[in-house]
């Protein structure tokens, strides 16, 4: 049995909580939260869960062999280095670091100790981005053009970091998943309209290899919640609306067909189809479950997460990319990722 600790019971805390109680595998056993309100309200959900507001309880503690961070992200570092170091496999929620030179860091660490370091890139476990993955490496969707990405909603502001930072990392870790590579320059443009020096809307280009282009959309000041990433091919198009409770894929069998070959510019035309709609069965499992799980197993086994340090590192260089751009007002910048010694 695997006793884990949990550091951050505030929005996302609770629900790693829950997910980590699994039977006959692992369990929490302590949590720590700097707010006494939010532990006490852990031990009524939890009675048998020892809180502290010090979470040098959890590091100090034998028994306890995993520590999950769910913090501001401006404190991962520095929690993740001394759980490390304390011996505990550490998983953090996204982004890994604040900079690419502290993920660095923790993954030679973590390297070092032998550790299980994992981030917590939760869609790349969902059902939904598997089988869009999938579709993609079968060639169902033919060539990929484009990908075009919406993550938008009223709040919530976060007082550290920027949107590009806050709701990015989804989408990038989800285009960069399912496409099997990483983008190689990246533009972006944004607005502090509420609170100055932090942006709170923007959007993002991305160039991947293969000439494959992708736009994200982030905001929190949106008067609609919207998750939907569109994925445009050859052969076929595809729709991922995370927010639909029923049909969370479509698969559209529409495009565009050029002629093989004309003679002069009036015998060129264009023919368009329209196909089919097809929204393929998922796995209802829940995605955090799904993760916490595969966290465990890498622990017991000794393979690499799906979403490793490495993955996570990829993630960090493009927001810091993009944030890059944003202040050179949308210049595009190459992004260099730095390999990781093991």
């Amino acid at each position: 049995m695997l006793h884990i600790g949990v550091i951050g019971c505030g929005y996302w805390g609770p629900n790693l909580i829950r997910n980590f109680q699994i039977p006959q595998r692992s369990r929490v056993t302590m949590c720590a939260d700097l707010d006494a309100g939010r532990l006490e309200h852990m031990r009524d959900l939890y009675p048998l869960l020892r809180a502290t507001q010090d979470a040098r309880e959890i590091l100090e503690d034998p028994q306890i062999g995993a520590v999950a961070i769910a913090t501001p992200v401006s404190t991962h570092h520095a929690i993740a280095m001394e759980a490390l170091r304390a011996g505990k496999h550490v998983f953090v929620e996204k982004p890994l670091a604040q900079s690419s030179e502290q993920c660095m860091e923790m993954a030679a660490e973590a390297s070092l100790r032998r550790r299980t370091l994992m981030v917590g890139h939760t869609f790349v476990y969902t059902a939904a981005v598997t089988k869009i993955r999938d579709l993609i490496a079968q060639g169902e969707l033919g060539t990929i053009y484009y990908l075009n990405s919406t993550r938008v909603n009223l709040g919530v502001f976060q007082p550290d970091i920027n949107v590009i930072w806050d709701l990015a990392p989804h989408d990038i870790s989800i285009m960069n998943h399912i496409l099997g590579c990483r983008p190689e320059r990246v533009a972006a443009h944004g607005k502090s309209s509420v609170r100055p020096g932090i942006e709170d809307v923007a959007f993002i280009d991305l160039e991947y290899p293969s000439g494959v282009i992708a736009n994200i959309h982030v905001s929190w000041l949106d008067p609609c919640k919207i998750r939907r990433t569109t994925v445009v091919g050859s052969r076929k198009m595809l729709v991922y609306d995370d927010v639909s409770a029923l049909e969370k894929i479509r698969v559209y069998d529409k495009g565009v067909n050029v002629p093989p070959h004309y003679d002069n510019f009036g015998e060129f035309s264009l023919s368009y189809r329209f196909g089919d709609i097809l929204t393929p069965r998922l796995d209802d499992s829940e995605p955090l479950k799904v993760e916490c799980r595969h966290f465990v197993d890498c622990i017991e086994s000794g393979q690499h997460p799906r979403s490793n340090s490495e993955e996570g590192l990829a993630v960090v260089r493009v927001l810091e990319a993009a944030c890059d751009s944003l202040h050179r007002e949308g210049k595009t910048v190459d992004i260099a990722y730095p390999v990781l010694e093991t």
